[in-house]
């Protein structure tokens, strides 16, 4: 009797192979990649401050000159622990001698202002796990810590009207008499880190709270960091009155025995702090992930198949 080899219906060798190491993998990494990943987008709106030179010779940040900052930002949440972002904020700082209470200090008579552009690419870790569509999960504290890229251009008052200080070189960076102080740069990196507060209004809406600290690489975003250069040689090298004024607005208390005196303080760089209130918009559920209500009472909102 003859027996007719029947085809099988399963290949086995067709099937893709996989260790046991490499299906543990999968199996933990799977599921926490479908749980959570959206996209976000919002706004901030608060407050921005200084840090250096001129707010008491850094020791302190000076409240009183407090001013707006405002940004956008997108946002893609790889899962309920880590998230990306893209973001663009605007602050304005400033600074002055005269909030000081140390004669010294207030007898140096400087002051600046000045505008900040900031593009970041910044990574969250959500400490308790954020997950808008889940109940149990709409609240959580988060770190953030990136980099970013900022344009700066102090500003100095004098008489009423300001200019712009870094052309100028206050500390004489334009000067022969000194060859090593070069202009500084007004686009420079930054290290941009802190923590947050998050919480979800709706599956939609999402409202927090963010304390940012930039960590610079320059001690100029004031103007201030160095010595006197004197005024005996601006006047030298035929610089204007107002570059004069503007490098040594005591000099009504120094006279001209400023040159080779600190104008800045040992601090080797200056810091900005962004601090604000931020609303954020989820974009629809991915189809992966369970809304809120597909979800409810779910700790780990499952995925839904």
């Amino acid at each position: 009797m003859k027996f007719q080899k029947v085809p099988s219906l399963l290949k086995i060798n067709s099937l893709p192979h996989f260790d046991m190491k490499q299906l543990i993998i999968i199996l933990l990494f799977f599921p926490m990649t479908l749980w959570g990943q959206h996209f976000e987008a919002g706004l901030l709106v608060g407050g921005a401050n200084y840090l250096g030179e001129l707010s008491s010779n850094s020791s302190q940040i000076e409240l009183k000159e407090t001013n707006i900052a405002a940004g956008a930002f997108a946002k893609y949440n790889i899962n309920h622990l880590i998230a990306v972002r893209l973001g663009f904020n605007y602050a304005s700082i400033s600074g002055a001698d005269s909030n000081s209470g140390n004669t010294d200090i207030i007898n140096r008579n400087l002051n600046f202002r000045s505008d900040i552009y900031e593009g970041s690419l910044i990574g969250e870790f959500n400490i308790l796990g954020y997950q808008p569509y889940n109940y149990t999960s709409t609240f959580s504290p988060y770190l953030f810590g990136g980099i970013s890229f900022f344009q700066f251009n102090p500003q100095g008052d004098l008489n009423g009207q300001l200019y712009d200080l870094q052309p100028l070189g206050t500390e004489g960076q334009n000067l022969e008499a000194f060859p090593e102080r070069t202009p500084y740069k007004l686009n420079q990196f930054a290290i941009p880190f802190g923590i947050g507060f998050k919480y979800t209004l709706t599956e939609t809406l999402n409202l927090g709270l963010e304390i940012g600290v930039r960590k610079l690489f320059t001690d100029y975003i004031d103007d201030v960091s160095l010595t006197y250069p004197g005024n005996d040689a601006f006047a030298g090298e035929g610089a204007t009155l107002e570059t004069i004024q503007l490098s040594n607005q005591g000099a009504a208390n120094f006279g001209n025995n400023v040159a080779g005196l600190a104008r800045g303080d040992n601090n080797p760089n200056d810091w900005y702090f962004i601090t604000g209130i931020t609303i954020s918009f989820n974009f629809l559920d991915n189809g992966l992930i369970g809304g809120r209500k597909r979800s409810k009472g779910s700790k780990m909102g499952c995925p839904t198949f």
